[in-house]
């Protein structure tokens, strides 16, 4: 008679065993539009793929910075994370190549320029070993200082302040003449507080959520880097998993990214008009003075491709479709 339970025991056990945990880390707060879609990504998951499949998340960058969670996705302690463009150019270069300065003039243009780019980053990641489930845009960086400025002359004279390891962002500020202060994201706000820093770059919806807005006065109004991330896993780890759970979890976290984008344009429209109401004045710079802006980055950007920091291929590859969307909308360089 116990045989049969004994049977069923050892048919269980197997699918049982079969449960996987996928552990992803990153630097965005719980409670936010980004992690309230990823966790309904997850529950999804686990719902469809009746538990064979879970997310595990760790947020608020209590595994460290992105590149901290690369180390910790090669040594196993993670399977993936929801990082930034920037933050996985150890393993694809070419992933940084949106948020290069002034690479953008408007949404739009980023908007033409990634319906034909995306895909080739995605194919990019995923020859380095890593699966992607979509870009998610985090808005237009501006400066934010406490003098106003609009010439390059006067951000030389400011305390400007660099993300910790940003290689391109160091490389870019000094083109403009400006030696950097490199600090971590969470000693930014103490570092205006105490004066070490005076001046930012970030999204609209960045500078309200971490404070900075309380420690600024003034708001550049040129968009000067476009900020976006991405979820990634591990290749390895992904393949683990039965194509059948794959779907699942390429289906949920796709639908989620694209809520996520679009919920992050809103976000940043609402967050901008904050800013104004709660009295941050918005300086406009002179078209000569854009333009001085625009061209000493533009030619430090094409020293970094023909040095390595990112393929000429790919940097011709979006200017190419910038042009094209210029061109079609009579919008000038």
């Amino acid at each position: 008679m116990p045989y049969p339970i004994i049977l069923i025991l050892a048919l269980l056990l197997p699918l049982q065993a079969q449960a996987t945990t996928l552990k992803i880390a990153t630097l965005a707060p719980d409670g936010t539009s980004w992690m309230k879609a990823m966790r309904a990504g997850a529950k999804e998951i686990e719902e469809r793929s009746s538990g064979r499949v879970k997310l595990r998340f760790y947020p608020g960058g209590v595994m460290g910075n992105d590149k901290s969670v690369l180390r910790k996705i090669r040594v196993g302690q993670l399977h993936g994370g929801a990082l930034t463009g920037g933050g996985l150019v150890s393993i694809f270069p070419d992933s940084q190549v949106y948020s290069l300065p002034f690479m953008f003039h408007s949404l739009q243009e980023a908007d033409y320029v990634r319906k034909a780019v995306d895909p080739l980053l995605y194919a990019g990641l995923e020859q380095a070993g890593f699966i992607s489930f979509g870009i998610s845009e985090g808005g237009f960086a501006y400066l934010m200082s406490n003098q106003p400025l609009s010439r390059v002359e006067e951000l030389r004279q400011q305390k400007v302040w660099s993300p910790e390891g940003d290689e391109v962002g160091r490389i870019a500020f000094e083109a403009l003449g400006v030696s950097p202060i490199p600090l971590p994201l969470p000693d930014v706000l103490t570092g205006l507080q105490t004066g070490l820093i005076n001046t930012v770059a970030t999204s609209p919806v960045g500078a309200i959520a971490l404070q900075w807005h309380t420690r600024v006065k003034y708001l550049t109004d040129i968009p000067l880097l476009y900020l976006y991330g991405t979820l990634v896993i591990q290749k390895r780890a992904f393949n683990r998993l039965s194509p059948e759970d794959q779907a699942i979890v390429r289906s949920a976290m796709e639908k989620a990214f694209q809520q996520v984008n679009e919920q992050s344009r809103k976000d940043n429209e609402g967050a901008m008009e904050a800013l104004k109401s709660q009295g941050i004045q918005f300086i406009h710079p002179s078209p000569d003075d854009l333009t001085q802006w625009r061209a000493l980055i533009h030619k430090t950007v094409n020293q970094m491709a023909e040095q390595g920091v990112y393929s000429p291929q790919m940097l011709e590859t979006v200017r190419r479709h910038l042009g094209e969307y210029r061109g079609q909308n009579q919008v000038g360089e």
